[in-house]
């Protein structure tokens, strides 16, 4: 049985409300609507994740928390690596766990999200608004992706394979800014 996988890329977008005017125009309708997300990363006091290339991600997204395991990713045009998730009723309280058992915070990034889907097709679309710009994220089999940029008005050249953090690492050496955590505080 093979593990399910996250095949994902970010395309960067002037505003919000352009990606709102592309997806409507290409058929996305809002499947989520707009929420708050605060997710925080822990690792090992040694980085023992981080220097595996995965990671463990606690997320808070309105009333929902969720639990993520990710993967080394796969290097290619597309961020693609293993990824298990549990939904959880307290993501605080999860939180409270995993530093018991020793892992550390050590990233926290918030954005506003929105999600949209094309009807009758698997993949999905994101809305993400975030301290350091606004990015559509696709979702789903390469195929799907490669349609979907084209149809958006995209080529293979805007896609970014990026996590929010390596986004938010460049963000900040262009700066000049000291890599903390991506808040809107």
């Amino acid at each position: 049985m093979s593990a399910p996988r996250e095949i994902e890329i970010k395309l960067a977008l002037p505003d919000a409300a352009a990606g709102r005017r592309l997806l409507r125009a290409a058929g996305f309708r809002v499947s989520k609507r707009r929420v708050f997300e605060a997710n925080t990363l822990f690792d090992t006091a040694r980085g023992a994740l981080r220097r595996k290339g995965c990671l463990l991600r606690v997320r808070e997204a309105g009333r929902q928390g969720v639990l993520t395991y990710k993967g080394t990713a796969v290097a290619g045009k597309y961020k693609d690596r293993e990824e298990l998730e549990v939904e959880v009723s307290d993501a605080r309280r999860l939180s409270e766990i995993v530093a018991l058992l020793d892992f550390k915070p050590t990233f926290r990034y918030e954005k506003y999200r929105t999600e949209y889907r094309r009807p009758r097709e698997a993949g999905v679309a994101t809305l993400d608004e975030t301290p350091i710009g606004v990015y559509l994220e696709l979702e789903g089999a390469p195929g799907w992706i490669d349609r979907n940029a084209r149809r958006l008005g995209f080529t293979e050249s805007d896609y970014s394979p990026a996590s929010y953090y390596g986004l938010y690492v460049e963000y900040c050496r262009k700066q000049g800014l000291p890599v903390t955590n991506m808040t809107f505080s």
